[in-house]
């Protein structure tokens, strides 16, 4: 079985509808798709060959599959937690590589995944980070504006930095973030007040990949399987013909492949 058939199956899997891989892999790989894939190996061996596909993975979402520069962009990120609280302290997966961090939900430990994407729900550029790196930390912006020339980034108050906003700036980017009470008011043409609402996109977007897509869980037995999965979550929600937008709602992108999966 060569490593694009197994790319293949790992994205494939997260349009399925199936919860569980072990069980879409031997009933509908091994079964119901077996004509597709004549060389599939067992589910044992298929496992093992997974995490081969996490570099090809990352760089077919940062140069193959990337979204269009369109001028008008979007970022945000969201917690990805590897257990529960009060599991913390027995938690072994993730040691040295997750952290506690904090959004507006409490208290969490984990990673985060970082996300631009732009005014029609596609991806630009994504990273990863420990769950206490801050959202306008340098090198994670730096990391996820690299490609981008010009344009404008909308973001929510968790990336309010004057210092961010001359950097971007400087690069050729306008950074709109929503201003707190105790700041200035600044002056903001209506186009871009009316496109900073439209903000919730991205958060739709992380809605779709947690809850449709099945980006992450906490039951992860390996950091490399569950960077798979993620990575193979990504893929799979770029390839959606309709796609979140500020003129497309959640409810039509659901209907869709409700519509394609019957």
């Amino acid at each position: 079985m060569s490593l694009s058939e197994v790319m293949s199956i790992v994205i494939f899997y997260h349009y399925s509808g199936y919860e569980c891989f072990k069980y879409f892999y031997k009933n509908g790989i091994l079964k119901t798709w077996k004509s597709y894939f004549p060389d599939a190996l067992s589910y044992n061996r298929f496992v093992e060959l997974k995490p081969d596909t996490n570099v090809p993975l990352f760089f077919y979402l940062h140069h193959q599959n990337v979204g269009r520069y369109t001028g008008i962009y979007y970022v945000d990120s969201t917690k990805l937690a590897v257990c529960h609280n009060k599991r913390i302290h027995n938690h072994k997966v993730f040691d040295g590589v997750a952290q506690r961090g904090k959004t507006s939900m409490g208290w969490f430990y984990g990673l985060k995944l970082h996300l631009i994407t732009n005014e029609n729900g596609e991806m630009i550029s994504f990273t990863f980070s420990s769950g206490n790196k801050s959202d306008c930390n340098k090198e994670i912006i730096e990391s996820l504006t690299s490609n981008i020339k010009v344009g404008k980034l909308f973001a929510d108050a968790g990336y309010v930095s004057s210092k961010l906003a001359e950097d971007l700036l400087e690069k050729g980017i306008q950074l709109f973030y929503k201003f707190k009470k105790n700041m200035k008011n600044k002056l903001v043409q209506i186009e871009d007040k009316w496109l900073h609402k439209k903000r919730t996109i991205i958060e739709t977007i992380f809605d779709l990949l947690k809850n449709i897509f099945e980006l992450w869980h906490t039951r992860h037995r390996s950091v490399d399987n569950a960077f798979n999965n993620a990575l193979a979550a990504l893929a799979a929600y770029q390839h959606l013909d309709q796609k979140p937008s500020i003129t497309n709602s959640k409810r039509k992108v659901v209907l869709s492949l409700v519509t394609a999966s019957n």
